[in-house]
C-alpha cells in the first residue's frame, strides 16, 4: 500500500524502512538547514552522501551529526567545495567530480540565497539569479553525464516563485529597479524552469528532473532581511488568511522541510514528478497566472512550467555563462 505524506510529514516519515544502500546522492548547500538535513537523513539509511559547501571549514563542523548518522546508519558522507557564484569554482567542482568518475542517482539543488541586496557574483550576475540558478545551471549540466539511467534531479524552489516570472531581456536587473523579493521570484521560477527543461532533455533514458518548495522555515535562508521582517510578513499573511477563512500559516521543522526534497527524490513515481513543481510531499496543481495566491495557499504558476519559456531560460542562460549544453 502507498504511503501518504504531507505537510507535517518529516525526512525520516518519508524514508521509513527504506535502505539507500548503494545509492550515491550529491546534495549542494550542506552547511546550514535543510542541506545538513537532507544530507544526515539520506546517509542515515545508508547513502552515500557527497556535501557541496562553499565554506568547507563551516560545513565540517555544521555536519557531525551527518557523519555520526552515516557511520550508524551504514552510509558514507564526504565534502566537496562549491561556491555557486563563482564560475570557476563551479567548473573546478565538476572536474573533479568528473575525474573521480563515480555516478550519481539523486542530485539535490538545495543551496540558495534569499532577499540579498543589490550585487553581483564573481561574473557579474545578479547575486540571486547567479547563485541560485545559473550557478547549478553550470554545475548539473557539467555533470549530467555521471546521472545514471534513472537518476531524478530536485531542484530547490519556493511558493516565492509566485513573486515574478523570469526576464530575460534584464536578468542582471541593468535597466530594472532593483527588489530584493522581485529578484528572488526570478531566480526561484527558474529552478522550476531548468528542472522542466532538463526533465525535457534526459527523460529518454530514463533521468527526471523535478523542483520542489520545501515550506516555510526558519534557517539562516532569511539572514539578508531586517530584524522583525519574517515576523511581519507572517503577521500579514494571516491576517490575509483570516479574512479568507483559511487557517493560519505555520513554519515548518527543518526534517519538515526537508522532507520534500527526499520524497521527489527517492519515494514519489518518476513519472508524476518529472517536469512539475512539488510541495508538501504531493505534485502541485498549476494555478492560472491571475489567481490570487497567498503564500500559504498551494500552487504552481503556469509560467514556471511552460516548456517553450523554459528553453528560452535554457538558450539565455547559456549565452550568459558561455557555454552550450545539449
Amino acid at each position: 500500500m502507498t504511503k501518504i505524506f504531507g505537510a507535517r510529514s518529516t525526512t525520516d516519515d518519508v524514508l521509513s524502512g527504506l535502505s539507500l544502500k548503494g545509492k550515491r546522492i550529491l546534495v549542494t548547500g550542506v552547511s546550514a538547514g535543510l542541506g545538513i538535513e537532507t544530507a544526515r537523513a539520506l546517509a542515515a539509511h545508508g547513502a552515500h552522501v557527497v556535501g557541496a559547501a562553499r565554506n568547507l571549514d563551516k560545513a565540517e563542523n555544521a555536519t557531525a551529526q551527518v557523519r555520526a548518522d552515516a557511520e550508524s546508519g551504514g552510509g558514507q558522507f564526504e565534502l566537496i567545495a562549491l561556491d555557486l557564484a563563482d564560475l570557476g569554482s563551479v567548473r573546478a567542482c565538476a572536474d573533479q567530480l568528473n575525474s573521480i568518475g563515480l555516478s550519481f542517482d539523486l542530485v539535490i539543488a538545495n543551496a540558495g540565497v534569499m532577499a540579498s541586496p543589490f550585487g553581483h557574483t564573481k561574473n557579474g550576475f545578479e547575486t540571486q539569479f547567479g547563485t541560485n540558478h545559473l550557478g547549478h545551471f553550470v554545475l548539473i549540466n557539467r555533470i549530467a553525464g555521471l546521472m545514471n539511467n534513472g537518476a531524478r534531479l530536485v531542484n530547490l524552489s519556493s511558493a516565492g516563485h509566485r513573486f515574478s516570472d523570469v526576464d530575460l531581456g534584464d536578468p542582471n536587473f541593468d535597466h530594472t529597479s532593483y527588489e530584493p523579493f522581485v529578484a528572488y521570484g526570478r531566480s526561484k521560477t527558474a529552478n522550476i524552469l531548468f528542472a522542466v527543461a532538463f526533465d525535457a532533455r534526459h527523460r529518454a533514458r530514463g533521468v527526471r528532473a523535478t523542483a520542489v518548495h520545501p515550506g516555510g522555515i526558519l534557517t539562516e535562508l532569511p539572514r539578508h532581511m531586517p530584524a522583525g521582517a519574517i515576523e511581519a510578513m507572517v503577521t500579514g499573511i494571516n491576517e490575509q488568511a483570516a479574512k479568507e477563512g483559511k487557517p493560519p500559516f505555520q513554519f515548518k521543522t527543518i526534517p519538515e522541510g526537508a522532507a520534500t526534497s527526499i520524497w521527489a527524490g527517492i519515494v514519489a513515481d518518476a513519472d508524476a514528478i518529472g517536469g512539475r513543481y512539488c510541495e508538501d510531499c504531493h505534485v502541485s496543481p498549476i494555478v492560472s497566472d491571475d489567481q490570487p495566491l497567498g503564500l500559504g495557499d498551494e500552487g504552481v504558476r503556469s509560467y514556471a512550467l511552460d516548456l517553450a519559456h523554459a528553453e528560452a531560460l535554457w538558450k539565455k542562460s547559456e549565452e550568459m555563462v558561455g557555454e552550450s549544453f545539449s
